[in-house]
């Protein structure tokens, strides 16, 4: 029997003997999921083997604490992995990597690094599952059962509510593209929760107006954050391939002079001729459009201008900006629709840089490994 499998039969029969009945939401099962979810993860993100099975074994210990007590669990979980592990025969750093992952769970731990990130986004795995409510539930009857005081509906989903929307964030690539969008939907069903029962009697108009309105928000958001990560990529692979060059100039170059050097001609030519090519795709990916940043009545009037985005309003005097956008404010039909186009533009933009990010990496990769057999080419004496 593996170490893991040790662990996890371990684990089932803590719980099964020695977990108190009043836990409903951390218990065994959850504890399944977010082990589900780090092997998730684990298939989506660049991780060693050892590495895995670390995150793994961290994940089964990662709510053991609350066999002992419900208070900084995540300390007890940590030194009854400790105790386990050593009697296992792992290596002290093996041992003290898995306590370290354990108290990343914590709430109030920002990651430091991957394995973290890992950790902490498995542990919150089930803010996009479908079954996301009964989840929710569990832990409100766990909590009434901890403390004996009754939550109310209103008051719970308001907590989760604040939760998932200002207090929690996915940290791994693979959740923030796969996880987190089912977690908006799931934010999207607390938020028509609370409606009705902040306003029982009013339905219709009022609650398609306020999903609405959260829709816009979330993907405004969510569109800006791809924007972003867009250019953390482009500055990646400008940096990257700045560092070629420049060892290229540095380095090879200055050599090629000599007769004994004249099969490095072609291979560095080649390196240097896809290195710019990367950098100015990347540049073209990041590269800002300016707009004249005016507009006439007539285009106002036929609704032919987006008056949130700044490119076409930042040369407007601030009164006649000001007027317009009162006049905005006033018809939600209007602003619904400037949303929209808001969206739209965005759309655009992102497909534009996410083309121009795809081709740039298309030419970073094909061109580390024609300049790499370039490279063995030419010491074999073949050009």
């Amino acid at each position: 029997m593996t170490i893991l499998e040790q662990t996890e039969e371990h684990i089932f029969n803590l719980h099964k003997y020695t977990l108190s009945n009043s836990y409903t939401y951390h218990n065994y099962n959850h504890t399944l999921r977010v082990v589900n979810g780090i092997n998730e993860l684990i298939d989506n993100e660049n991780i060693s083997p050892e590495q895995a099975n670390l995150l793994r074994y961290a994940a089964w210990f990662h709510d053991a604490g609350y066999c002992q007590t419900n208070e900084n669990h995540e300390i007890v979980g940590a030194q009854m992995a400790e105790d386990f592990y050593k009697q296992k025969g792992l290596e002290e750093q093996q041992i003290k990597t898995i306590k370290d992952l354990i108290l990343a769970t914590q709430a109030d731990h920002q990651p430091t690094n991957l394995l973290e990130c890992i950790i902490k986004d498995a542990d919150f795995a089930h803010f996009s599952d479908r079954n996301y409510q009964d989840c929710s539930q569990l832990l409100r009857k766990e909590l009434e059962n901890i403390t004996s005081q009754e939550i109310s509906e209103s008051q719970w989903h308001k907590s989760n509510h604040d939760m998932m929307l200002y207090k929690h964030r996915y940290y791994t690539q693979y959740a923030q593209r796969v996880w987190h969008p089912k977690k908006q939907i799931n934010l999207l069903e607390i938020i028509k929760i609370l409606d009705k029962l902040d306003n029982p009697n009013k339905k219709g108009k009022n609650e398609y107006s306020r999903t609405v309105d959260t829709l816009f928000r979330i993907t405004l958001r969510n569109h800006t954050s791809l924007s972003s990560i867009a250019d953390s990529k482009a500055n990646i692979l400008l940096s990257v391939n700045a560092i070629i060059i420049s060892i290229c100039l540095s380095t090879l170059i200055p050599k090629l002079d000599n007769p004994n050097n004249a099969h490095l001609i072609f291979p560095t030519f080649i390196l240097l001729i896809f290195s710019v090519a990367a950098i100015i795709f990347a540049i073209m990916s990041t590269r800002p459009k300016v707009t004249k940043g005016t507009y006439t009545a007539e285009e106002i009037l036929n609704r032919h201008i987006n008056l949130l985005f700044f490119g076409s309003f930042h040369q407007m005097p601030v009164e006649q900006y000001t007027k317009n956008v009162k006049e905005l404010i006033e018809d939600k039909e209007y602003l619904h629709e400037a949303l929209i186009k808001d969206l739209h533009s965005l759309g655009l933009v992102l497909h534009k840089k996410y083309t121009l990010l795809r081709i740039t990496y298309s030419i970073f990769t094909i061109g580390i490994v024609c300049s790499v057999l370039a490279f063995i080419l030419a010491f074999r004496g073949v050009i």
